[in-house]
């Protein structure tokens, strides 16, 4: 399955799971089956836990049942004949079937909800994981929404499912077992009474609930609206744009239209039913005065003591609860088995970026650092041609390949190859003269590094994020990447200096400042392989003049690939490449190409910089 069919799906949107009502259910599981066989997998590991819960219920259940029996002696012997012993024995009795069931209870759900962390537990670390495989393109064509939906919302309703409906449903089919036996053994003229009574109960608890469920799916939606609202004008870059276009008035009015409907749907939801509820509260009275005049009449009471009579009424009022939990049996079915199916289909999304059965390790201390492109082309799905057409290069171990060309020719997506964060369509990249599909990913990243033209810093503080690449850096190591990056000075002058916390997305600093913080950070990797995708665009003039000074002396002994639109910054590469539609269109060294006369004359001629060329 392609990453393309992810968007739009059921599964999308923050908090969508909780929106799906039956039908859409339904309709997913028709399109995405789900077998019983792979969810019951989920579980095997946790049998003895499984096995131990359903006991527990079982046990509570039946123990609990013991109550109405005790009472009728209780009322019918103990206290018409003064019988203390009886009387001690039944009162004791009902408090030690109270401290049971209550022990019991607390018992099941501790290992329900144990079980249940466990199989989430290993769905979320499981679904994380094979995502982090993917390819950036998988993520380019799927929502980030969708994504954060499955692996928060849909992975967490699984968990109510598990220890919430799944118990309840044992539970209830225990209890109603159960209760419907003692309730024969008691008196079966009564038990035939009450069956009268219960379909049309049943059948207004059912309309009542999908009711509700309407209302509230237009709920959820509507507060899913507010939330998309809240994240998209109130995040950093959705306030400096309102304040940019003056939208604030406009957003503040839809935000208020969005809140207003809300109070319709709220007050829709709190009396959804409620003239259907009130006729359920009548029949639930009706029953037991059903059941008072049964027994009181001759032809049906036949000599009925009083305590039977209570015991059932006891036995009666408890079985309705779990009778509704069972009728909506089909519903909790359908909508725990679409959740298992928009999990597992994330789960079965093919691995575009895969790994090798025995993976080469990388030494990096014995890596050259040699890149060769050989035949490589590289097609984007949705695109009509290809990006990369037919590549041949070579990148020479410690030299600084530039490459250059118009928006659209593919130096970014060549840039992305050689940390195999794509794959070529076809043909093959090479280090060391092994194709990157052969390596372990994770030695890749050890030896190929990346500054890329928008940098990304963690919403925590500046050494958290230089630690992140290297979480082994010692204090001096720290600060001599950041003085090779020519930001050591602004964040000795910090109040909390290093420990300075970067905000959302870096935004605590300016976008040059972002930068350099993201080249301090890769030069503690030390790599081998070095891609600078414009990595000094956001740089005034004097600090890139400091920055690539740095970067000079990083690039020594390290195979350097340069995108770049500066020439400045191209001047100073071994050897440069003009990329067009794809294709190498001339290749050498600056003065070469400039006294070529050809596409790159052209550009410096064309250029502002054109006078630094000289």
């Amino acid at each position: 399955m392609s990453a393309n069919s992810m968007p739009g799906h059921p599964g999308g949107g923050a908090g969508s799971g909780r929106m799906k009502n039956a039908v859409q259910d339904k309709q997913w599981l028709a399109e995405h089956p789900v077998s019983l066989k792979r969810v019951a997998s989920l579980f095997r590991p946790h049998l003895g836990s499984v096995i131990a819960v359903v006991l527990l219920i079982i046990a509570s259940s039946i123990i609990g049942l013991a109550q109405p029996f005790i009472v009728r002696e209780l009322i019918d012997v103990a206290i018409p004949q003064s019988d203390i012993r009886l009387l001690v024995f039944g009162a004791g009795g009902l408090v030690l079937i109270a401290l049971a069931t209550a022990v019991l209870e607390v018992l099941q759900t501790w290992r329900a909800t144990l079980m249940g962390q466990r199989v989430m537990h290993r769905l979320r670390t499981g679904l994380f994981t094979h995502l982090q495989k993917q390819s950036l393109g998988y993520f380019t064509n799927s929502r980030s929404g969708d994504v954060q939906s499955r692996l928060i919302n849909d992975v967490g309703q699984m968990q109510s499912v598990i220890t919430n409906s799944a118990t309840s449903i044992a539970s209830n089919l225990t209890t109603v077992v159960a209760t419907a036996v003692a309730m024969v053994a008691i008196s079966w003229k009564l038990s035939l009474i009450s069956l009268i009574v219960f379909p049309p109960a049943i059948l207004l608890a059912r309309q009542t609930a999908k009711l509700r469920r309407a209302v509230t799916g237009k709920r959820q939606r509507e507060m899913s609206n507010l939330t998309s609202l809240i994240e998209e004008r109130l995040s950093i870059s959705g306030v400096r744009l309102s304040k940019i276009m003056g939208t604030g008035p406009a957003d503040a009015e839809a935000f208020a239209d969005s809140s207003h409907k809300l109070i319709d749907l709220e007050m829709k939801s709190a009396l959804a039913g409620r003239w259907r509820m009130a006729t359920m509260s009548i029949i639930f009275a009706a029953i037991p005065a059903a059941l008072y005049l049964a027994a009181g009449l001759p032809v049906t009471g036949d000599g009925m003591s009083i305590g039977t009579l209570v015991a059932f009424t006891g036995l009666q009022a408890g079985i309705f609860r779990p009778v509704m939990g069972l009728m909506q049996l089909s519903v909790q079915w359908v909508s725990a088995m679409a959740l298992f199916s928009r999990v597992f289909e994330y789960l079965d999304t093919d691995q575009e970026l895969p790994v090798a059965a025995d993976p080469k390790q990388i030494d990096p201390a014995r890596t050259t650092g040699e890149v060769q492109l050989r035949d490589v082309s590289f097609r984007y799905p949705e695109a009509r041609k290809a990006t990369l057409d037919q590549l041949d290069l070579t990148l020479k171990a410690g030299t600084m390949t530039a490459v250059v060309g118009a928006t659209g020719s593919g130096k970014s997506t060549l840039g992305s190859l050689l940390p195999r964060l794509l794959d070529p369509t076809s043909g093959e990249v090479l280090l060391d003269g092994v194709d990157l599909k052969e390596y372990d990913p994770q030695g890749i990243a050890s030896v190929v590094s990346v500054v890329a033209q928008e940098s990304y810093l963690l919403h925590d503080t500046v050494r958290a994020n230089l630690l992140w690449a290297a979480p082994e850096a010692t204090e001096e190591q720290l600060w001599k990447a950041l003085e090779a990056a020519q930001i050591a000075d602004l964040i000795r002058g910090l109040p909390l200096g290093i420990d300075t916390e970067v905000g959302q997305r870096g935004h605590r600093f300016s976008g040059g400042e972002q930068q350099r913080l993201a080249i301090a950070r890769t030069m503690l990797r030390e790599p081998k392989v070095l891609v600078l995708d414009e990595a000094t665009s956001a740089l005034d003039t004097v600090t890139e003049a400091l920055v690539q000074q740095a970067l000079d002396e990083l690039a020594v002994g390290r195979t350097t690939l340069l995108i770049a639109h500066r020439l400045s910054t191209v001047m100073r590469a071994d050897h440069i490449v003009v990329l067009e539609d794809g294709k190498i269109a001339e290749a050498g060294t600056f003065d070469e190409l400039v006294s070529l006369g050809g596409r790159f004359a052209r550009l410096v001629q064309n250029s502002e910089l054109a006078s630094q060329a000289s």
